[in-house]
């Protein structure tokens, strides 16, 4: 077999030691299904983050994290962080996503969506679009320095920080509302935590895509070091179909395939064009993020040879070995139907959400108090929470024991995202009483919107 130039640009190194020197990798040029599919993955999220902190509900930023505050503007809806739950639950949500998507296609996310991977496309772009394609890089890179190769490293440095500065500045756009933000920055009154967290981030994300790239997903990624644990032999993966390929062999286009050669022409482009530096052909391996740019570049070969497609494809082991690919399976239908009632469950909780909490604490110092005149009284601390956009007046009622009353929450006031502490004492006649200890429910409710309610419980104790 020939020598493989582009598995030198890997980074394979030297052989004597454990540790060796990294070698920049030159990705060449692909066109192709695949690649347009990753071109408008990389356009369609990018623009979703661009933009979207500009976008704006009601006068309001459409996403904002508001800290200071308090408050978290998604879509139209408030969050606070009572709401925490919201998070753990998408959090579980997206981590059962992943796992269903990559029994199903193996490592498509890392190929269309990883954040890793959509800002290193970018930074690939522009890096062809000055210095050209992948040997017109490696002859730049191999040339003294001179005028025009001093030119474009500056204008690749210049735009690579340019863009790292506008990503950082979007970054905390989502967290400091990002009209403001821009008018801060425009006129020099910017807040100094602020301009860290724009330079953090674009330095994160000018090192991160534009010097280490596949190192992040050979060695810091977790995802590919466990990813084996959720393959099965029905999950899609990105294969070389030895049977058909080898034994390889160069020939020129057009003329007939040898007898004894298979369909791969040895061109090595599909490695070429890979952008962690691996050989596809050496089968399956964790540095694979299913980007598919082999398959593009392999495609184009066969195309050009004559020869039927499908040499490097998405496949499966049962498929490869002529068998027949399981879709549905059971650990498909667990992913999807965990996901599918967690989702319904979470949907049903936002929109029926009550932007109003009641906690309830009751004094511990003394089990009851004897009023004098045959009651008793127990006391209480009420924490109101208005989680509601504007302030509510609400009153408070008592119910469980036949004539309770309770004493000092006639009208209580809570400014919008705000903890209102409420002390309290509900009396009731202990002849009343089921049992010494007796469940009793406090009822609180916005006096100009009936429905902004919450019905809490809590215990009511008297002599035995």
């Amino acid at each position: 077999m020939s020598e493989n130039p582009a598995k030198t640009d890997a980074g394979s190194g030297n052989d004597s030691g454990f540790y060796q020197k990294h070698k920049k990798i030159y990705p060449r040029k692909t066109k192709g299904l695949f690649t347009n599919l990753r071109k408008f993955s990389v356009w369609g999220l990018l623009g979703l983050y661009y933009i979207l902190p500009w976008l704006k509900w009601n006068d309001q930023q459409l996403v904002l994290f508001d800290l200071p505050a308090r408050k978290f503007y998604i879509f139209g809806m408030v969050f606070w962080p009572q709401d925490v739950f919201y998070l753990a639950v998408l959090l579980i949500l997206a981590a059962l996503l992943l796992f269903f998507v990559t029994a199903l296609a193996g490592r498509v996310w890392c190929g269309y969506a990883c954040p890793q991977t959509v800002w290193s496309e970018v930074y690939i772009w522009i890096e062809q679009w000055v210095e050209g394609d992948r040997p017109q890089q490696i002859k730049l890179d191999n040339a003294p320095w001179d005028r025009v190769k001093i030119g474009k490293k500056v204008l690749k440095q210049v735009l690579w920080i340019f863009f790292s500065l506008w990503t950082g500045f979007t970054f905390v756009g989502f967290f400091v509302p990002v009209e403001d933000l821009w008018f801060e920055l425009a006129s020099g009154t910017i807040a100094g935590w602020s301009l860290f967290w724009i330079l953090f981030y674009a330095f994160a994300t000018y090192g991160n895509a534009g010097f280490l790239r596949e190192q992040v997903c050979l060695y810091m990624c977790p995802y590919a070091r466990f990813q084996s644990a959720m393959f099965d032999k029905d999950t899609m993966i990105i294969s070389y179909d030895e049977a058909r390929g080898e034994p390889r062999g160069a020939r020129k286009r057009g003329a007939d395939k040898p007898a004894d050669k298979g369909d791969c022409v040895d061109c090595t482009l599909c490695v070429q064009v890979c952008p962690t530096g691996i050989d596809i052909r050496d089968g399956l391996q964790y540095q694979c993020i299913s980007c598919a740019a082999c398959i593009d570049a392999c495609d184009s070969i066969m195309d050009k040879m004559g020869y039927p497609r499908g040499l490097v494809r998405y496949t499966t082991e049962h498929a490869l070995k002529g068998g027949t690919t399981h879709v549905f399976r059971v650990r498909t239908f667990i992913y999807a139907g965990l996901l599918s009632l967690i989702a319904l469950a979470l949907m049903y909780s936002i929109f029926n959400r009550i932007p109003l909490e009641m906690d309830i604490i009751r004094d511990r110092n003394s089990l009851y108090r004897d009023t004098g005149d045959g009651n008793i009284e127990n006391v209480y601390t009420l924490k109101v929470i208005n989680m509601d956009e504007k302030e509510h007046s609400y009153t408070i009622s008592v119910s469980g024991i036949d004539g309770m009353k309770l004493v000092g929450a006639e009208n209580v006031h809570v400014p919008s995202g705000k903890v209102t502490e409420v002390p309290v004492k509900v009396v009731a006649n202990p002849d009343k009483m089921e049992s010494r200890s007796q469940e009793v429910m406090f009822h609180i409710e916005a006096t100009d919107t009936p429905a902004l309610a919450q019905t809490q419980k809590a215990r009511f104790l008297g002599p035995n």
